[in-house]
């Protein structure tokens, strides 16, 4: 069925918010090896998330050496590498030195409300929308970007650089300072708010709009292609490894559902939540709630999909805060044999705006709340509000999907919070569609490695491709009943939140 030689391997990157991972993929896009480091993420003040890009650049050494190591060890031969990353997440930095010129400012930060606020009440917001797709919300790059120039940290930069996570990482590894690859490709441009989804190219007028000047940008090219090669002296044990494909890492998720013909839709449980659907070929018009994106790029293999996206800004970020913030979890795990020991949240709702609200409302102004309790609420009612909120979250956005005329046939699920069953069924029952988890709970490592062997000859189609996905388990939609009312009750509450606060 593949082409690959049972020796061979394509290894993926993948960058996130919470960790760098590295995973090989065999034939049947098995896995074959894995490593892993955390990311530190700061908070140096409210509003603000911030990660050390050069921490970034070493974890990623890191986890590729270890992967190279055990594929070496079982005399597999690594022959693409396929990267996938946070996506609005903007690192700065100088083409001529090592080290970044500031702290990557990352996509939960919200210290640019302030600045999409005015620029939304010049009337601004409606040509953002029709050319990039996106909402003026500080969850974007191009903010960020704006705020890293007006604060003057690429100030004395010889060569300097305003990118993406996908860019940072590629010209560290082939290279950096001393000669390496300078690229991004569209699934990430477009989540900066400065590519115009029409031409897939960066747009001159929204660089005026946000002043972002376009030379500092890198260029565009398809999301499928040979980007460059590992530098020996950075990764010996992959040197002259072609980087193959790019994806930002939801993207990289609905390429790992072999998500390829429109309609088609995925759900990502990570840090945020994230749903995509491929929307085809065509950009569509602007849909309230929902932000058309990039899915991908494949160049002369197939030429561009693009994607219609909600996000919810808090998935597995609320259960961190359970834990660490809270300490009313000993650990994530915890979560779903806690709330299994309860029938319902008692009442309790949990409106999880710990980082401003996403889809379908964009709201970064919002906190979050929790409302309904009582002398009986006990830690186990409040560990099934957040899965309840987790499940919420999605179905307001599925909502919205169906509002655009988007038949939701079933959902295809992924992330590690996707473990859960009480969430899978839960969702099920809400959207009243099946609920499918993939082959892999992580399916952003295993797309971009799909796309990397799709370039480099490893596998022939996207149908080829399609024959290596099945689901693991599937969860039926239930008696909506119930889960329906609890949903609607939460719809209220967070009306009730959105009217009490200012925009």
């Amino acid at each position: 069925m593949a082409s690959l030689a049972r020796m061979d391997a394509v290894v993926a990157l993948d960058a996130g918010t919470t960790s760098v991972r590295a995973l090989a993929f065999g034939p049947d896009l098995e896995e074959l090896a894995s490593a892993g480091r955390p990311l530190h993420q700061s908070y140096p003040h409210p509003g603000e998330v911030e990660h050390d890009a050069a921490e970034i650049a070493a974890a990623a050494v890191a986890v590729l050496e270890e992967v190279a190591a055990a594929l070496a060890s079982a005399r597999h031969t690594p022959i693409a590498l396929g990267l996938t990353n946070q996506r609005e997440t903007t690192v700065a930095f100088d083409r001529e030195r090592p080290d970044p010129l500031a702290p990557a400012i990352v996509w939960q930060d919200r210290r640019t409300a302030a600045a999409c606020a005015q620029l939304r009440a010049r009337g601004l917001e409606d040509q953002v929308r029709a050319t990039t797709g996106l909402v003026l919300d500080p969850y974007f790059s191009a903010t960020k970007m704006a705020w890293l120039l007006e604060n003057g940290w690429l100030d004395g930069a010889t060569t300097p650089a305003l990118a993406t996570v996908d860019t940072w990482l590629v010209w560290w590894l082939t290279g950096g300072p001393a000669g390496g690859a300078f690229a991004t490709e569209p699934s990430n441009a477009s989540r900066t708010a400065l590519l115009d989804l029409a031409t897939r190219d960066w747009s001159a007028p929204m660089a005026d709009l946000f002043s972002v000047p376009l030379d500092v940008l890198a260029p565009v090219g398809a999301s499928g292609r040979v980007v460059g090669h590992v530098d020996r002296s950075v990764v010996p044990a992959l040197g002259g490894v072609p980087i193959a494909a790019v994806l930002g890492d939801q993207q990289a998720a609905l390429f790992g559902h072999a998500g390829y013909r429109p309609g088609m839709v995925k759900a990502t449980y990570g840090t945020g939540a994230f749903v995509v659907a491929n929307a085809g070929a065509v950009p569509p018009p602007p849909i309230p709630g929902l932000l058309t994106t990039v899915a991908w790029d494949l160049g002369p293999m197939g030429g561009a999909t693009y994607a219609l996206e909600g996000s919810a800004f808090v998935a597995g970020a609320a259960i961190e805060w359970l834990t660490d913030g809270m300490g009313l979890l000993d650990s994530p795990a915890a979560l779903e044999p806690l709330a299994a020991t309860v029938p319902d949240a008692g009442g309790v709702r949990f409106i999880p705006a710990l980082a401003g609200l996403g889809s379908p409302y964009w709201r970064p102004d919002v906190r979050g709340a929790v409302t309904g309790l009582d002398a009986t609420t006990t830690r186990a009612h409040l560990a099934r509000a957040v899965i309840d909120a987790l499940a919420f979250q999605v179905r307001a956005i599925t909502d919205a999907f169906v509002g655009a005329g988007l038949d939701l046939a079933d959902l295809r699920i992924d992330g590690g919070v996707a473990r859960m069953d009480l969430l899978a069924q839960l969702q099920a029952t809400l959207c009243q569609v099946p609920v499918s988890r993939g082959p892999a709970t992580e399916a952003t490592a295993r797309g971009v490695a799909a796309l990397a062997g799709l370039v480099t000859g490893v596998w022939g189609t996207l149908d080829e491709l399609s024959l290596h996905w099945s689901a693991t388990r599937t969860f039926p939609p239930g008696e909506a009943g119930e889960a329906g009312a609890a949903y609607d009750a939460w719809r209220r509450g967070v009306e009730r939140l959105l009217g009490s606060t200012a925009t």
